[in-house]
C-alpha cells in the first residue's frame, strides 16, 4: 500500500495507520511507548511508520482480535524479531492465532515464535481428515524432545511444555501466582526451557524473591547463552542482593549481545560508581545518552 496523497513519502502517520488498521491513535502511539515499535521522526518531529511497521501491527491487531492478551502479543512478536534477521523480513510472514497458540508461517515452516518450536503437519493414516501439528523441533530453544523415549511420548511432552508455556503467559495479569506455577510445570518437562525461566524469574523478582529469580535467569543463560533479556534481568536481580561486582559482569553481557541496550549501560553506570570505578561509570552513562539521543531523533 502506497502512501495517500499528500502524505510524506518517507512513511505513514499516526493517524492514518488508525484508519487503516481500525486501532485509535493512542493504541498506536502505546506501542511506540513500549518499544517495540521504533517508527522514524518526520521533519517537525512527528512519528512516521514504515511498511514494516504497518505488517507488525496488522498481526498485533489480528491476535487481539483472537482473544491473545497485550502482554504475550508484546513477548511473542518481540521474540520473533530475534528469530528472523532483518527488519523489513517481518513483513513477508503470516502471524495468526490457532485457538490459544501464536504460530508463525514463512511459506517452507511453521513454528510458534514464544517457544520457538517448529510445527510440521502430518496427514492421518487413512490420508483423509484434518491434519495434527506435532512438534519438530526448536528454534532457538532447547527443545524437550530428547533421544531415549518413544516418538509418541515425545511429541506428547512437547505439547504439554508449550501448553503449560501458553498458560502461564496469559495468567501472569490476572493470577500471577498461577503463572508461576505453570511455568514450574513447563520446566518440569523441560528443565531447559529458556523463556519459561526468564518469567518464572521475573515473577520471582516481582515478588521479592531475588534469590530464586538469579537461580532461573543463570538456568536461562545457560540454556541460551545469548539472551540479553535474562542476563539483563540476572544484573538487576544481583544488585538488589547487594552483590554489584557480579551484576557489572551480568549487565556487560547484556550489552555484548545487545549493544543498544540502553538500560543495561544505565544500570552499569550506576554499579561502576558504587565499587569505585568513576572512569567506567562516566563511559557508560555517556553510551546510555547517546542511546537515548539517537532514539528521540
Amino acid at each position: 500500500m502506497k502512501p495517500s496523497p499528500g502524505t510524506d513519502a518517507a512513511g505513514y502517520g499516526a493517524r492514518e495507520i488508525s484508519r487503516m488498521l481500525g486501532l485509535t491513535v493512542a493504541q498506536v502511539r502505546a506501542w511506540v511507548r513500549s518499544g517495540f515499535l521504533e517508527p522514524e521522526r518526520g521533519p517537525h518531529g512527528e512519528l512516521r511508520f514504515s511498511p514494516h511497521d504497518l505488517a507488525v501491527l496488522r498481526s498485533a491487531r489480528g491476535l487481539a482480535g483472537a482473544r491473545i492478551g497485550p502482554r504475550r502479543i508484546e513477548r511473542a512478536l518481540s521474540r520473533l524479531r530475534e528469530q528472523i534477521p532483518g527488519r523489513d523480513s517481518l513483513a513477508a510472514l503470516e502471524i495468526v492465532a490457532e485457538g490459544r497458540q501464536i504460530v508463525v508461517t514463512d511459506g517452507s515452516a511453521r513454528w510458534q515464535p514464544e517457544s520457538g518450536q517448529i510445527l510440521m503437519e502430518f496427514e492421518n493414516v487413512a490420508g483423509t481428515g484434518p491434519t495434527d501439528l506435532h512438534p519438530l523441533q526448536s528454534r532457538g530453544n532447547v527443545s524437550a524432545l530428547t533421544p531415549g523415549r518413544s516418538r509418541r511420548a515425545r511429541e506428547e511432552a512437547g505439547v504439554s511444555v508449550d501448553s503449560w508455556y501458553e498458560r502461564g503467559c496469559e495468567l501472569e495479569e490476572t493470577d500471577p501466582e498461577a503463572a508461576r506455577d505453570a511455568y514450574a510445570r513447563a520446566l518440569e518437562l523441560d528443565p531447559e526451557h529458556a523463556d519459561a525461566h526468564v518469567n518464572l524469574g521475573r515473577l520471582l523478582h516481582e515478588a521479592g524473591d531475588a534469590a530464586g529469580a538469579e537461580a532461573h535467569y543463570r538456568s536461562a543463560l545457560g540454556a541460551r547463552p545469548g539472551d540479553a533479556t535474562a542476563a539483563f534481568n540476572m544484573g538487576v536481580a544481583l544488585e538488589d542482593l547487594g552483590r554489584d561486582l557480579e551484576a557489572i559482569d551480568a549487565y556487560e553481557t547484556a550489552v555484548a549481545v545487545d549493544p543498544g541496550h540502553s538500560d543495561a549501560y544505565f544500570n552499569l553506570a550506576g554499579a561502576c560508581e558504587r565499587v569505585g570505578r568513576p572512569a567506567a561509570a562516566i563511559r557508560h552513562l555517556k553510551t546510555y545518552r547517546a542511546l537515548v539521543r539517537s532514539r528521540s531523533q
